[in-house]
């Protein structure tokens, strides 16, 4: 018996000594990790809302909105970001909007998991770029006013429909011609 009570001690204590290194690799990592993803957010949206470059985050109606503001302080855009559900997985996508024009200053593809090749496609410019200085009143339909990734339909009707049902959302927020 003392062998066994001798073996669950040992057990404890590396317990102990393990969970003790993980959550001070934990406490030192984090506060980096979080920076970086802050960088990346703040470049996402620099990178859709031409000639901004600082970003203010603003809450409206259960959407956080990122307004795009260059160095004199005009602002220049708005951006937000729109999920939908692809081949694989959810797809994330970061949408630029002008309101005073109605039109889309760009997309980029956050996130996604899908197949190499085909439906990883949509994070190419050859797709991206036919959403820049796309109406909002457009239907962002695939194979009509959105053209598909051949052999990733899907992929390509994911994005075009996320991208709606969250313009329909931000344009009740920031009508068309009006200001943001």
């Amino acid at each position: 018996m003392n062998q066994y009570v001798r073996m669950i001690v040992v057990l404890m204590i590396i317990s102990i000594a393990s969970g003790a290194v993980l959550a001070l690799s934990y406490e030192a990592t984090n506060p980096k990790i979080q920076e970086q993803a802050r960088q990346t957010l703040e470049q996402s949206v620099l990178n859709v809302i031409p000639g901004a470059t600082k970003m203010e985050v603003v809450e409206k109606q259960d959407m956080t909105i990122y307004v795009g503001i260059d160095d004199q302080g005009n602002k220049k855009g708005i951006s937000f970001k729109a999920t939908g559900s692809g081949f694989n997985g959810p797809i994330e996508i970061m949408v630029g909007y002008n309101p005073r024009e109605g039109k889309l200053t760009g997309i980029q593809i956050l996130s996604m998991s899908e197949t190499p090749g085909l439906g990883a496609k949509i994070k190419e410019e050859a797709f991206t770029k036919q959403f820049t200085q796309k109406p909002v009143e457009d239907e962002f339909t695939v194979k009509e006013d959105v053209e598909a990734i051949s052999g990733a339909t899907i992929s390509s009707t994911a994005v075009a429909d996320a991208i709606k049902a969250s313009l329909d959302k931000i344009v009740k927020i920031y009508p068309v011609g009006g200001d943001f």
